[in-house]
């Protein structure tokens, strides 16, 4: 199922432009005709010479560097850290061989950056977003029958942001009468970070941090801290996420036992029985 969403999301032209751009340089030095239009100049014709393959070669190790450092794990990901890097390289490469054709492709790259933002989650969402640290507090506190997942993020980590829809999904896919899904803004209200003992700086490796609160108490985290203060690598997939929470065990225990207003709305919508 996120393998057809991500082969839906390739057809929008965020990432049908940016995928071409990416390969644009490889693509016209391999194309016999446009080669030859293009690099009239080049030997051996249509060949990439030694710079032009450390320049890519390096491009590579950086992407998967980085891709590994955001947790990248599908192919939406991977594509979406890597855009930045290739476009640089793409633009390196035009102006390695021809200044004109660089000063266009750079101006290309802006345009696409100001013109072309990467789509975000449009699909059905049922995640509480809190606007202050006691405000989540005092939900967790109001009601302990409700079982809340929370992710503490912050809106310019690449890998709170890869995971929003990931989160919008399970939401989606498990929100219960007593079994919720929440999200606070860590970069605006670090108190709810610092509450429970999350990292919330540039360079943290905390973040996000996907808290199971039962009975308004923390039962479970991801990523794990070890007690030596080690902190356990975790990748934000859906299915790790599912694992990691037991979130089908879950489901099935919160709605064999749902909260006293859901139970008098089933007695209420019971039939009478008649006896004969």
């Amino acid at each position: 199922m996120t393998f057809k969403r991500d082969l839906a999301l390739l057809l929008k032209p965020y990432y049908v432009i940016n995928i071409l751009m990416s390969i644009g340089y490889v693509l016209a030095k391999k194309m016999p005709g446009l080669c030859t239009f293009l690099f009239p100049s080049s030997t051996p014709a249509c060949e990439l010479d030694s710079r032009e393959s450390e320049i890519l070669f390096f491009l590579v190790i950086v992407v998967m560097i980085r891709s590994r450092k955001t947790g990248s794990v599908t192919m939406i990901n991977y594509l979406t850290s890597s855009f930045v890097y290739t476009k640089v390289a793409n633009t390196i490469l035009w102006f390695y061989s021809d200044i004109r054709m660089g000063l266009v492709y750079g101006v290309l790259f802006v345009l696409v950056g100001l013109l072309l933002p990467e789509p975000t989650y449009s699909g059905p969402d049922k995640v509480t977003y809190f606007r202050t640290a006691a405000g989540l507090e005092d939900e967790l506190n109001r009601d302990k029958r409700i079982t809340w997942l929370i992710t503490y993020y912050t809106a310019w980590n690449p890998t709170c942001v890869n995971f929003a829809p990931v989160f919008a999904q399970l939401s989606a896919d498990y929100d219960l009468d007593n079994l919720k899904f929440g999200k606070i803004d860590v970069g605006r209200y670090p108190e709810a970070a610092a509450k429970h003992h999350i990292n919330d700086s540039s360079v943290s490796k905390q973040l996000p941090t996907v808290i199971l609160f039962k009975e308004g108490k923390e039962v479970l985290r991801r990523p794990l801290v070890d007690s030596n203060g080690k902190l356990k690598k975790f990748f934000f997939t859906e299915d790790n996420m599912k694992a990691a929470f037991d979130l089908n065990n879950l489901y099935k225990e919160c709605k064999s036992h749902p909260s006293k207003s859901k139970k008098k709305e089933m007695i209420k919508d019971k039939p009478n029985e008649k006896s004969d």
